[in-house]
C-alpha cells in the first residue's frame, strides 16, 4: 500500500506543477499566435497596393469583394492579436482569429503542406484559448469582474 501511496503522492506533485504552469502556457500560446497574425497584418499595411493585388488575383475569399476582404482581413490581423495578447476579450479574439485563419486557408487555391500545418497548429492553439479562456494572466481576469459587478442589481 505504501508503494501506491508514494506513486499517488508523486502524481499529485506532477499535477500541481502542471497546474502551476497553466497561466504561463496560456500566455505563451496567446503570444505565439498573436505575433504570427500581427506580423502578417503589418506586412499587408506596409504595401497596400500589393495587398489589394493579392486579394484580387491570388486570394479568393468567398462571398466578399477583394477590397472589403483585404480591409477586414488586415484589420482582423492587427486588432484581434492585440486583444489576444492582452487577454482582453480573449475568447472573442481567438474565435475571430480562427475565422481569419480558416478563410486564409480556404482562399488559397493551392497551399503548401508546411503552410497548412502551420495554420492547423495556430487553429489548435486558438481552439484551446476559445474553449479554456485566456488564462489567469490576462486583463480579462481583472477587468471583467469589475464590469459585471457594475451590471448586477443593487
Amino acid at each position: 500500500m505504501k508503494y501506491i501511496d508514494r506513486i499517488l503522492a508523486a502524481w499529485q506533485s506532477i499535477v500541481a506543477a502542471l497546474d502551476a504552469l497553466q497561466p504561463l502556457a496560456a500566455l505563451a500560446a496567446r503570444a505565439y499566435v498573436a505575433q504570427a497574425f500581427f506580423l502578417s497584418g503589418l506586412t499587408k499595411i506596409r504595401d497596400w497596393d500589393t495587398t489589394l493585388a493579392l486579394f484580387t488575383d491570388e486570394y479568393h475569399v468567398p462571398l466578399l469583394p477583394p477590397q472589403l476582404a483585404a480591409v477586414m482581413g488586415t484589420g482582423g490581423e492587427l486588432v484581434l492579436p492585440v486583444l489576444l495578447i492582452l487577454g482582453l476579450g480573449g475568447r472573442f479574439a481567438a474565435l475571430g482569429l480562427s475565422v481569419v485563419n480558416v478563410v486564409a486557408v480556404l482562399s488559397l487555391p493551392e497551399i503548401a503542406p508546411a503552410a497548412l500545418q502551420q495554420h492547423v497548429f495556430w487553429g489548435s492553439l486558438l481552439a484551446g484559448i476559445a474553449v479554456f479562456g485566456p488564462g489567469k494572466w490576462s486583463l480579462e481576469r481583472v477587468v471583467w469582474p469589475r464590469i459585471t459587478a457594475g451590471l448586477r442589481p443593487a
